[in-house]
């Protein structure tokens, strides 16, 4: 099997490897020519793990390493996928059965995908409206390690493997450079953008592209914080100490609403009510509350990366404008707001 890199200005010649044919159940990505940072963009049928349907340009990893297991930690703390999941079990049967209504095959679209949980779980709703009808999943993400999560997670689904699946290892600017340049027409009847927005140069563009892929009755979903949001007092008030790293610019679903209505889009806007305990941050010395307010800074660790004066101001605002007490208490609101995007 040959690959072929697309090489950079500094070294402009294509270079191809010959890979040894990959053994049943293993796909192209499990050799070692894989195992650094650069990825090659494949599709594969997660029925059919061993058949590479298509290759084409390497892309740079998405973000690794030590921002995950934070997340991943303030997901368990939050329960953030927990009322997601009660909200979407609420609200999309009634969306997908308008949107599928009369086709007889469905595109879904992860946009910022992470690690699929979201995603399978939307899929699994999907499948249960239209059981006979062909669903095909894409799915954008650029970080590696967390597609090869969702790639386990998938295998692990009886209902998930009957649904092709293709994997797209590319920020969202490289995708749409990618759609632009083979020009591509594949549309799509259900989209979703899950608390991604905050990590790109120019959202309100990707929007705009992304709702250009849509097809007929299809929807595009956000996923956003709440404008009225502990997050949105919290990042508003610390902007220039907080928008240091992943996050340069914090943006509220109020500023979402504002280009979608600039956009002309037509949406419905849904409001998913959360809170999280943050007591132990106000406890010395407690190290659920060091990792949280490392998650809720994004710092390596909140500890080091501030003067003790900035550390007590935080906490200050933290307490006094950004949580409730109830039963002795700290609750932070961690709300979210959905938008459904008409296409």
């Amino acid at each position: 099997m040959t690959l072929e890199f697309h090489c950079t200005a500094a070294s402009p010649s294509c270079v191809h490897f010959e890979l040894p044919v990959m053994q049943p159940g293993h796909s192209p990505t499990d050799h070692p020519l894989f195992a650094g940072s650069v990825y090659q963009r494949a599709h594969f049928h997660p029925a059919k793990p061993k058949e590479l349907l298509m290759a084409t340009t390497t892309v740079q990893a998405g973000y690794e390493g030590d921002y995950v297991q934070r997340f991943q930690f303030f997901l368990q703390h939050s329960g953030e996928h927990t009322v997601m999941r009660e909200f979407m079990d609420k609200v999309l049967p009634g969306e997908f059965a308008r949107i599928g209504e009369g086709k007889s095959d469905l595109n879904f679209l992860g946009v910022g995908s992470g690690q699929g949980e979201m995603d399978s779980h939307m899929l699994n709703i999907l499948q249960s409206k239209f059981p006979t009808t062909q669903i095909d999943a894409h799915i954008v993400e650029p970080s590696i390690a967390l597609i090869e999560n969702f790639k386990a997670s998938v295998a692990k689904s009886p209902n998930l493997q009957k649904v092709p699946f293709a994997w797209n290892a590319v920020s969202c600017a490289e995708y749409e450079k990618q759609v632009k340049d083979t020009k591509d027409t594949k549309r799509f009847d259900f989209m979703n953008m899950i608390q991604m927005l905050y990590y790109m140069d120019d959202y309100a563009a990707a929007i705009k592209f992304f709702h250009s892929l849509l097809r007929e009755k299809g929807r595009l979903m956000i996923i956003h914080e709440a404008a009225g949001s502990s997050w949105a007092t919290l990042w508003s008030t610390f902007a220039k100490d907080l928008c240091t790293k992943s996050v340069t610019k914090y943006i509220s679903a109020a500023d979402v609403k504002g280009k979608l209505d600039k956009l002309g889009l037509k949406y419905e806007e849904h409001s998913i009510p959360n809170t999280m305990d943050i007591t132990e941050c106000f406890v010395e010395g407690s190290k659920l509350g060091a990792m949280l307010l490392d998650f809720m800074t994004d710092q390596d660790s909140f500890q080091k990366a501030y003067s003790p004066e900035m550390r007590a101001k935080i906490l200050d605002l933290l307490r006094d404008k950004c949580s409730t007490e109830k039963n002795g208490r700290r609750l932070f609101d961690c709300s979210l707001t959905c938008f459904l995007i008409q296409a």
